[in-house]
């Protein structure tokens, strides 16, 4: 089961996503409102998502629910990690389905390497934004790079992402 908001009311509308297949477009009407809204189904062969899947997933950014998106979990995989709100034409590694207007489409970037240990390092910047990227509370500079660890808080606009590294979950 899916849920969506209405863009109108932020009445909560539960559906079966498994009924319909990829790649049509949906259109729902607001039980309270009445307010007609469209969604789009995301299709399983678009190759974007195919190439993500044959990665190793290295770790996760937990998008937290508010009045502009859904709670999200976002794949991060090595190498460069490109972040922001998910508009058409938009070609991200980990884009935000969120319509708030404080996040840019390209909005910052995560860089994974291993270092000489064998861990994963991971690195934040500012892509450049018009709102700016905040690392626990704090803003980076335009050209500022940052290492993330496992639990740290990232802001992005109104939204509110936590770090999780992957096979540190179980260690809290």
């Amino acid at each position: 089961m899916k849920k969506i908001r209405c863009p109108k009311c932020d009445e909560t509308i539960i559906f079966d996503e498994k009924r319909f297949e990829g790649g049509r477009t949906l259109v729902f009407e607001c039980p309270s409102c009445k307010k007609q809204f469209k969604i789009r189904m995301p299709s399983k062969n678009e190759p974007s998502e195919q190439a993500e899947e044959e990665k190793d997933v290295v770790g996760e950014l937990v998008v937290l629910e508010n009045s502009f998106q859904l709670k999200q979990v976002l794949p991060l995989y090595e190498g460069l990690n490109t972040i922001g709100r998910k508009v058409k034409g938009t070609d991200l590694t980990s884009p935000i389905l969120t319509v708030d207007p404080s996040i840019d489409s390209f909005h910052c970037k995560i860089n994974v390497i291993r270092n000489k240990q064998g861990n994963y390092v991971f690195s934040l910047s500012d892509a450049p934004s018009n709102t700016g990227t905040f690392l626990n509370n704090k803003i980076l500079g335009d050209t500022e790079k940052a290492n993330v660890a496992h639990g740290d808080i990232i802001n992005l606009g109104a939204s509110t992402i936590i770090l999780k590294e992957k096979g540190k979950e179980d260690e809290e």
